[in-house]
């Protein structure tokens, strides 16, 4: 285990000691791989001891394409393919809101109408007559919904109300909020080129290469750096090989999905390119991976997860933490309700926020989230959105009535769900 100096750090690690140890019996190995055969046998090894990390959510996105594909040759083209993106990006937002609270074996109901309202703030600040720069527009609506979440945070911590029925006195009473401001059967248009470019507007083609390219490159760079100093202090890291192939892989996958995005999907006037929202996703993705992995924030988050009388005793701050889980789950369903408005151009009393939810939740636990809090990461919350994308998008181009894809959808989480449980039983067994 490694050490550090900072003592509420130590004092977390000391006293979740058990949990991490029997982890480690999964992960050492792995770690202390020497060439890319050891390095396999270790991850099978780890896999068949019921750590499989994301593969059954990878396993199942490949062979839903499959089954899609084989019902409609349109599944795999390119034009449906960036659809496809476009239209999970939402998904994929909420499940990582969802992700800050199911970290902490707590629950959000109320994200989908917080996200609704984060659309509705933006767009009535942009609206003619108001015609607030739309940059600050999008800063109030993010504010707006920051402070929704802490508010539920307050509640949940100094009262020491179930996050479930605060939640879901929130979807109750934000989606008041969304109609009292919208009226009944209300519309507001978004007419802003800025806000609509984000989900209809892309990169040109050169521009989606260089930024590909630079992406990539600047992942291999810290990928390598990373490991050549653990390498040469003497620290436990991946071989060599491994580091390369992570890097070429990461490049195959921007090669792809660049040529996909680059291909003409238009049907009267060309469009090519790269959309914005991919790159949005990615920089939430991005920003929240380093700072649940990377930050001492998300070692608490984890910690508290995993073990919150422990973390308590080590001196972190339980009320904060949870506080601030929640701010940033509300922020980002924020950011989530602003793409959802970009997508539509208007926000309306139609949105709804139960099923954007229920997705998002089922979206998270999918990708590999546990609802038993202490394990997940944001990739898993954007590969189950993906999942979730993909069986509404399938299903749609299939013409199945609402209540397949509910069926289909619940029958998906279930499995997931119960892999989890299974999952956790035989970590408790050992």
């Amino acid at each position: 285990m490694a050490t550090t100096d900072d003592p509420q750090v130590s004092a977390v690690e000391e006293l979740t000691a058990p949990k991490e140890d029997a982890a480690a019996m999964a992960v050492a190995p792995e770690l202390m791989a020497q060439t890319f055969g050891e390095y396999v046998r270790a991850w099978i090894a780890r896999v068949r001891g019921g750590e499989a990390g994301a593969l059954p959510v990878i396993a199942g996105l490949i062979l839903i394409s499959i089954l899609f594909q084989s019902l409609n040759s349109k599944f795999l083209t390119a034009g449906n393919l960036v659809n496809l993106l476009i239209q999970g990006a939402v998904y994929m937002l909420l499940a990582m809101s969802e992700v800050y609270v199911l970290l902490l074996g707590e629950i959000d109901l109320s994200s989908g109408y917080v996200a609704g309202l984060g659309g509705v703030v933006m767009a009535e600040l942009l609206k003619q007559g108001t015609d607030w720069p739309w940059w600050v527009a999008i800063l109030v609506a993010l504010v707006a919904t920051a402070a929704i979440g802490a508010f539920h945070g307050l509640l949940i911590t100094r009262i020491g109300l179930p996050s479930f029925v605060v939640t879901l006195a929130g979807l109750l009473g934000w989606q008041g909020v969304m109609l009292l401001i919208l009226g009944q059967g209300g519309v507001v248009p978004i007419n802003n080129n800025v806000v609509n470019d984000i989900t209809s507007g892309q990169l040109t083609v050169a521009a989606s290469w260089i930024v590909m390219l630079v992406i990539v490159g600047l992942y291999g760079a810290r990928a390598w750096v990373r490991d050549s100093r653990r390498r040469n202090s003497g620290l436990v890291a991946p071989p060599v090989s491994l580091t390369v192939l992570r890097i070429a892989g990461v490049l195959v996958a921007g090669v792809v999905v660049v040529l996909i995005c680059n291909t003409n999907r238009g049907v009267v006037t060309p469009i090519k390119g790269l959309p914005w929202v991919v790159l949005l996703v990615l920089a939430v993705l991005v920003a929240w991976t380093a700072l649940l992995g990377r930050t001492k924030f998300g070692r608490y988050v984890y910690a508290i997860g995993g073990n919150p009388e422990a973390a308590r005793r080590a001196g972190v701050s339980l009320s904060f933490i949870r506080t601030a889980c929640f701010a940033l789950a509300s922020f980002t369903a924020g950011i989530a309700g602003i793409v959802y408005a970009s997508r539509l151009r208007s926000v309306s009393t139609s949105i709804d926020g139960g099923t954007l939810v229920l997705y998002a939740v089922a979206a998270a636990v999918i990708g590999g989230t546990s609802l038993f809090g202490g394990r997940g990461k944001p990739a898993h919350a954007v590969l189950g959105g993906l999942v979730i994308a993909a069986i509404d998008n399938g299903m749609g181009l299939q013409g199945y009535s609402a209540y397949v894809r509910f069926i289909v959808t619940a029958l998906v989480l279930l499995a997931a769900v119960t892999i989890d449980a299974l999952t956790r039983r035989g970590r408790t067994a050992r």
